[in-house]
């Protein structure tokens, strides 16, 4: 006779195309073990066209929610009962949860990269950001700053409209003063930013590059924060460094956010400090291959 464990395995999924080089399974395996959770997190490769049917699945299968990834961080919005405000201000979803028998979807990029800013005593209302991208994580990270109460968001980006976008955005749609700057060389961060913050994926293994910066204008006081988690280190953060800077990186934000998945999936708050250890155990292992 088979025991009743057998039927309470929960799951959840993380929808993407491609899904192999995902972190997501190895965070979330390592929370729900420590937290006792009988979870099953997987990546499932989901492509465009089965999009629905992998959304109607959660539904129809009773699981506890699911991650979405590119490309179907904005597709996944139209099959959903209800978007959190602040995704719905961004724009994109990547993540799904259950609220009182509804699907929600939430974007839970940006608010990690807020919640790791305070836990590490870097409290962002009043501040001055110069964002380097306006990409989805740039998108995800402005928005959920100038929420947060940021005074100031500089936009940068190579091709002018994109930063103009966001930058109207932020103006049109927060409290934060919000302006957009090109990128046609190398970047002159303001006298009067308190955080540069790379948003680009320049940097992310195997990039070996580092975001064009003009290294004259970045003063000891300023905070340079890099959202690449892997390697957790980057020369972009070794270069601010070396010039006197106290800098973040992107590991902090990749667990907060799926802490904040997984207290939206189960009403429980993860041990986040086992989560980044084995993230960072991940990526170590995996330089070494």
């Amino acid at each position: 006779m088979m025991s009743e464990k057998c039927y309470r395995k929960e799951f959840i999924g993380c929808f993407g195309m491609p899904v192999d080089e995902n972190p997501t399974v190895v965070v979330m395996d390592a929370a729900f073990r420590a937290m006792g959770l009988d979870y099953l997190y997987n990546a499932s490769l989901v492509r465009p066209e089965d999009l629905g049917a992998a959304v109607a699945a959660v539904r129809a299968l009773g699981w506890k929610g699911a991650n979405t990834t590119v490309p179907h961080k904005i597709e996944v919005m139209k099959y959903l009962d209800r978007i959190e405000p602040d995704a719905a201000l961004i724009g994109a979803v990547n993540t799904l949860y259950w609220d009182n028998g509804q699907l929600v979807g939430a974007n839970t990029d940006g608010t990690g990269f807020v919640v790791s800013l305070r836990e590490a005593g870097m409290e962002p209302a009043g501040k001055r950001f110069a964002i380097l991208g306006a990409g989805g994580a740039a998108k995800a990270v402005s928005v959920e700053l100038a929420l947060a109460g940021a005074k100031k968001i500089t936009v940068v980006n190579r091709t002018a409209a994109k930063a103009e976008a966001l930058a109207a955005l932020i103006r049109g749609r927060t409290a934060a003063q919000a302006e957009a700057r090109a990128w046609d060389g190398p970047f002159a961060v303001p006298a009067d930013a308190d955080f540069l913050i790379n948003c680009t994926n320049i940097g992310l293994l195997p990039d070996p590059n580092t975001p064009d910066v003009d290294w004259s204008t970045v003063r000891p006081e300023l905070i340079v924060c890099d959202v690449i988690p892997n390697p957790p280190h980057t020369r972009f953060l070794a270069a601010a460094e070396a010039r006197g800077c106290r800098t973040f990186d992107g590991l902090s934000m990749l667990v907060n956010q799926a802490a904040t998945n997984i207290r939206l999936f189960t009403g429980k708050t993860p041990p986040t400090d086992v989560m980044k250890a084995a993230l960072a155990a991940e990526f170590a292992g995996a330089a070494k291959e």
